[in-house]
């Protein structure tokens, strides 16, 4: 059993909890706690008047600066559980008590909407990007065309090179994308660590354990993040548009719904844009 790690949002302070929703973040296991900073992990319990929001793993950083941002002009906390957009769509299909879904694509959020578990349809929230990225010390040199990946996967420097699991994570088909348009993708597959979602990917990248990796910008977009490496970002037209689109559940109330609209707000896409995204 995976336990996932959920930030709850409750103001200028973070509060650790452990949720029993399988979901998948590990930004917590790097070092400083990930974006907080905290270092421990705490047991708690959600409130019932705190919505529970599933959001995709690329979001880690930005959404929750923008749930502080909520929590300080609203008065009203929210949690926050990162995971792969298809491991939360499946957790929602079997029942968990989400209010608001965001996803990094639009197929998930769509397919949740054909089953009759959303509001409606939702709306894009942003668009995202993705970057090659490696960290320093390693042989990848690395440039928006992959050039720098070609060469050292033909001199036999590649060891390990990460990806998210294109099965769940949105980001790792556009991985498999661009590795497959730059014609690297069959020489480079018995190299490649996939990680459960893109935080876990960006872990394996950042921390030596990979000559590099295919990342999300909004990741790298983080300094803490920034500092431990190098990347360039890889043209939008090398794989499908990264639409992300957000979906109010049956069971969203009426915090769920404020949340929602203010992601939509100002204040919420300087933030999103901050971190490397396009907002529609």
């Amino acid at each position: 059993m995976r336990m996932a790690l959920s930030r709850s949002i409750a103001g200028p302070r973070h509060r650790w909890w452990v949720s029993a929703v399988l979901a998948v973040s590990v930004l917590g296991a790097w070092s400083g706690g990930g974006p907080s900073g905290a270092s421990r992990i705490a047991a708690a319990t959600s409130s019932p008047q705190r919505p529970r929001v599933a959001a995709a793993a690329n979001l880690n950083f930005a959404l929750t600066a923008i749930a502080e941002q909520f929590a300080r002009d609203h008065g009203t906390p929210v949690d926050l559980v990162f995971g792969a957009s298809g491991t939360l769509t499946r957790q929602i299909q079997e029942g968990a008590p989400f209010e608001l879904f965001l996803s990094a694509d639009e197929a998930f959020p769509r397919r949740l909407t054909s089953a009759g578990l959303t509001r409606d349809a939702g709306a894009v929230y942003a668009i995202g990007r993705l970057v090659l990225f490696a960290p320093r010390g390693s042989a990848l040199t690395v440039d928006e065309g992959l050039i720098g990946l070609g060469r050292l996967l033909k001199s036999g420097g590649v060891t390990r090179f990460a990806i998210a699991n294109p099965d769940v994570a949105p980001y790792g088909k556009a991985a498999e994308a661009v590795l497959k348009k730059h014609g690297l993708w069959d020489a480079i597959r018995p190299q490649l660590v996939l990680g459960d979602t893109i935080s876990q990917t960006a872990q394996f990248a950042t921390t030596g354990n990979a000559v590099g990796g295919l990342l999300a910008y909004s990741i790298v977009s983080s300094p803490e993040i920034a500092e431990r490496g190098a990347f360039a970002l890889i043209p939008a037209g090398d794989h499908p548009p990264m639409r992300q689109r957000m979906v109010l559940l049956k069971r969203a109330g009426p915090v769920a719904m404020q949340f929602y609209e203010y992601i939509r707000g100002r204040a919420a896409r300087a933030v999103l844009g901050k971190y490397g995204y396009e907002v529609p």
